[in-house]
């Protein structure tokens, strides 16, 4: 299946390099947007499987239109691409709803994996930038309020979850599983639904408040 995306950037130059990289490789490119107004509209219209954000985009901020496009569609993932990689903007990012979090120092290389990965579900971010995420949820969830998680998800979707906690992919999960990626999927998919989350970044921090992420 052709994976579509929409590229918002306010760098007229960079925005159609990328968009020709992408459609080179087979993607289709169903728009492109220059600010965060009208990216949350366009979005709105094609409903893209996958938006490439940037998050400074001159008086308007990617993290805002990030928040109203996952809000709105919850079957677009956004994919972060900035110049930055700084701590504060990765969170703000993540906390807006974005499933991944790219610097544009990447290859074409690493860029069109990213976007596959992301129209797959893969939470995807450039190396060091998961682990401080996932740092930072865990800092967060040294409270007393974490525990175990609702007894309505099934023994395999809780083993699961501990996975994701970890930081492994679905390709990862899987082998450590010994199940196919499609049931892994399945699982995770399902756990989405039943605890109302938007996305793997979103499971990931709801396990590790609940302490999953700990070995038993």
């Amino acid at each position: 299946m052709t994976v579509s995306v929409m590229i918002v950037d306010d760098h007229p130059i960079w925005r159609d390099g990328v968009a020709r990289d992408l459609a080179e490789h087979g993607f289709d490119v169903k728009a492109t947007a220059p600010d965060a107004d009208a990216a949350t509209r366009i979005a709105r219209a094609v409903r893209p499987d996958v938006v490439l954000m940037d998050i400074n985009l001159g008086s308007t901020s990617g993290v805002d239109a990030t928040r109203a496009i996952t809000g709105e569609l919850p079957d677009t993932r956004v994919l972060v691409l900035s110049a930055s990689g700084e701590h504060n903007d990765v969170l703000q990012a993540v906390k807006a709803g974005a499933s991944g979090y790219l610097v544009k120092s990447a290859s074409v290389a690493e860029l069109v994996d990213a976007v596959r990965r992301t129209s797959e579900g893969d939470p995807v971010f450039t190396a060091g930038l998961a682990g401080m995420v996932l740092g930072e949820y865990r800092r967060m969830a040294d409270a007393p309020t974490a525990g175990e998680p609702p007894p309505r998800l099934t023994e395999r979707e809780t083993e699961v979850l501990r996975l994701v906690a970890k930081g492994l992919t679905a390709k990862q999960i899987a082998d450590r599983l010994v199940i196919s990626h499609r049931t892994v999927e399945n699982h995770v998919q399902s756990t989405l639904r039943k605890l109302q989350l938007h996305n793997r970044v979103e499971l990931a921090r709801y396990a590790i408040e609940h302490g999953l992420d700990r070995d038993a």
